[in-house]
């Protein structure tokens, strides 16, 4: 173990070493540590933190972690070792990483933590969303809805990401105000679509079955929406099934069309990225920020989903 050990962190160190070398010896240089580039959510945020950079003349350096955690801490470790300016980090383990998070801060680099935020961590910032709160927001959405469209009464399923932190909380603050709301609303499983698109429409795909009389279904995260979306289609249950989540793809859209995809929560992952970026960009010139930098989300239906459209042209 020990030496398979060694192995993957010499491969994740050459790597690196080579996005590193491409950098301008000139420029500072920030790495933004991430979680997969599968999720089109990631990848705004790695578009956003791109064009920031490229305004401020400052070279950006990215690394998917593939969804691995310790991947995540074996990256930071070799970013320290090669001195780069700023760590921007979208954390899969929120605990785990800790003690990487505090070796920056101790080797003089600042961490921004960017989507989940590190409980009690060593990060200079966090910049993104209260994921509880914005749960919590869809949550009321959703009980609002079975109250007026229902009868007061439904049968939800969640498709999660349950080594995510940050959808633990949505999960959490959905089921909050759900159950604050009074209505009849029986949980039936959670299932773990793994932050991947292909594991949460196999999760998806045996809830449903399993649950024939299932009448909602929650996704916490992208991937775990596609899977969801996919599966009520495929089972040709968009008749009888109406979908809640988070972050809207393509496939989302057609389905708010449509009807059956009723509300998603869009947060702006592009902000993200540009306002990690800005912040650690104000630090390194002597400046302040805030400790936590919150980038608003809306609640997207059938009402306004034109206005997003634009977005997966």
């Amino acid at each position: 173990m020990r030496f398979s050990r060694y192995l993957t962190a010499c491969t994740i160190s050459a790597s690196l070493m080579l996005a590193f070398g491409s950098a301008s010896a000139m420029a500072e240089t920030f790495a933004l540590v991430t979680i997969n580039q599968q999720a089109l959510f990631f990848n705004q945020i790695n578009d956003g933190a791109k064009a920031a950079a490229k305004t401020a003349g400052a070279d950006l350096v990215i690394f998917n972690a593939n969804n691995v955690p310790s991947a995540q801490n074996d990256a930071i470790e070799t970013y320290i070792t090669q001195k780069v300016d700023g760590i921007i980090l979208v954390a899969i383990d929120v605990n785990g990483v800790k003690p990487a998070v505090t070796a920056a801060k101790k080797a003089g680099i600042p961490v921004i933590a960017i989507d989940a935020q590190i409980p009690d961590g060593d990060n200079i910032a966090f910049v993104g969303v209260d994921n509880t709160k914005a749960g919590g927001d869809i949550g009321k959405f959703y009980a609002d809805y079975v109250k007026a469209n229902m009868g007061g009464s439904a049968k939800i399923g969640v498709v999660g990401a349950l080594n995510s932190f940050i959808q633990n909380q949505r999960l959490d603050g959905f089921k909050k105000a759900v159950a604050d709301s009074g209505e009849k609303v029986t949980f039936l499983d959670t299932v773990d679509g793994q932050n991947v698109q292909d594991v949460a429409l196999s999760a998806a795909e045996n809830l449903m079955t399993a649950n024939p009389d299932m009448t909602t279904l929650y996704a916490t995260g992208e991937p775990a929406l596609l899977g969801a979306v996919s599966a009520v289609t495929s089972q040709g249950r968009t008749g009888d099934v109406k979908v809640f989540g988070w972050d809207l793809t393509k496939q989302a859209i057609e389905g708010i069309d449509q009807g059956w995809v009723t509300a998603v929560i869009q947060q702006d992952p592009a902000g993200e990225g540009k306002a990690a970026v800005e912040a650690l960009v104000k630090v390194k010139k002597g400046g302040t920020i805030d400790k936590i930098i919150n980038v608003p989300v809306t609640i997207v239906t059938k009402e306004n989903v034109a206005d997003f459209k634009g977005m997966f042209k």
